[in-house]
């Protein structure tokens, strides 16, 4: 019996992303990931975000096994360990100081939906309110608390009614003919809109699993306005667009805000080990000792490696790297929309997680796996999955890049042929 059989056989119906990558993967290391066949492909997905700095990265790698061998501190929930003390103060030192923030960190469960959950428990303590106003095409997570503030129907599905949630249109949801802003402000301070003052407001800068819209800086500081002038608390998700994946360490940076509280997940470990963090203002850290607690809340293992990746910030050289390759990737899908107008495509995302949309339905489903076919792993989002996602890891070089690059244009262009000979 294979041993993709075996996955067929003994693995919950649930699995999902080796369906679209039908293959036993066996090894890895920095862009490239590799089966048990020995077949190469470039990784244009890197852990849904959660490889922002490459496969067995060879400094956190090093720094891992030194851990490790020295018999060091592996669980500890929320005790102190020598590890998470000096996450910590370099975190403090590398990435709030230089940024003129001051946040306390808070360790939830290992995931991005636990520190989800723990925003929208504060919240509602502070301000004794509880609504939470969301986006259209939000995604946040898979608990209960984090499926009522996803738009995506298939994503909500949590067998109970979700409650305490209100959706409201994102940016640009309605084109240039609406401004959502005033959409927004309008139910605020009408007292008949039947919408209550809400504990906070949470956002994705960009889209990833919504279809990669993107925010723009306007809009942004616009939501922060309205939550200043209404006292509502504003929270970022930062999950999967933060750590660098749009050039800065925040992809809120640009638009000069300053969320009460953002969730950290996914790359904050920099080797793909579980952790999730919140950053919260001072003045609204108001928890009670285990009010909200976890029992591995304490990863040592990852405090050591997400230690290391800060390495990579401590000047601007890693962000211009990054906003190079943005370029680049920015370059290419736009020539691929002006090569191939036999399918209608607009680029989407910015940073390096852009992609490609797609007006037929299933097209970028037949992308990725083309693409899949050729070496390359690249993954679709989207409420319909209409859109084609980058997401390579933030070390990829320039030639890795356009290898991908290339595979992703000769897999639309035999979809976009096969199309013709369907008709």
């Amino acid at each position: 019996m294979s041993l993709l059989q075996n996955v067929y056989n003994l693995e919950s119906e649930v699995r999902s992303y080796v369906r679209s990558f039908p293959t036993v993967f066996e090894k890895a290391k920095g862009y490239k990931i590799f089966d048990t066949n020995g077949k190469e492909f470039i990784d244009f997905f890197a852990g849904a975000g959660a490889l922002n700095y490459g496969h067995n990265n060879p400094l956190f790698k090093k720094k891992l096994m030194e851990y490790i061998m020295n018999d060091n501190i592996t669980h500890s929930l929320d005790m102190a360990t020598v590890a998470k003390d000096k996450f910590m103060v370099r975190f403090n030192d590398v990435i709030l100081k230089p940024r003129d923030m001051e946040y306390r960190i808070m360790f939830t469960g290992p995931t991005g939906t636990n520190a989800v959950e723990g925003a929208l428990k504060l919240v509602r303590k502070v301000t004794g309110r509880e609504n939470i106003i969301s986006f259209t095409n939000a995604f946040h997570g898979m608990s209960l608390g984090s499926l009522a503030l996803n738009g995506n129907f298939a994503k909500r599905r949590g067998g109970v009614p979700l409650h305490y949630t209100v959706h409201m249109p994102y940016d640009n949801y309605f084109g240039e003919a609406l401004d959502t802003l005033s959409y927004l402000e309008k139910y605020l301070e009408d007292s008949g809109s039947g919408i209550e003052i809400p504990a906070a407001v949470i956002l994705e800068t960009i889209q990833g699993e919504g279809g990669l819209n993107s925010a723009s800086i306007e809009w942004l500081q616009g939501i922060e306005k309205l939550c200043r002038k209404y006292e509502i608390l504003l929270i970022v998700d930062e999950i999967q667009v933060g750590c660098g994946r749009t050039g800065s360490f925040f992809s809120f940076e640009s638009a000069g805000i300053r969320p009460d509280i953002v969730c950290l997940s996914k790359s904050i470990s920099g080797y793909g080990l579980p952790m999730a963090l919140n950053l919260i203002k001072p003045e609204i850290d108001i928890w009670s000792p285990g009010e909200h607690n976890g029992t591995f809340r304490g990863n040592n293992l990852a405090f050591i490696t997400a230690t290391e990746a800060l390495s990579y910030w401590v000047n601007e050289d890693f962000s211009r790297e990054i906003q190079d390759k943005a370029k680049i990737i920015h370059g290419v899908l736009k020539a691929i929309t002006t090569e191939f107008t036999e399918v209608p495509m607009t680029v989407r995302g910015r940073g390096m997680i852009q992609g490609l949309a797609f007006d037929i339905s299933g097209f970028a489903l037949r992308v990725s796996a083309a693409a899949f076919e050729r070496g390359l792993l690249i993954e679709t989002s989207g409420s319909k999955g209409e859109v084609i996602k980058l997401i390579p890891p933030l070390i990829i070089d320039e030639e890795g890049l356009q290898a991908g690059l290339s595979i992703l244009r000769e897999s639309i262009k035999i979809c976009i042929d096969n199309l013709r000979c369907e008709v």
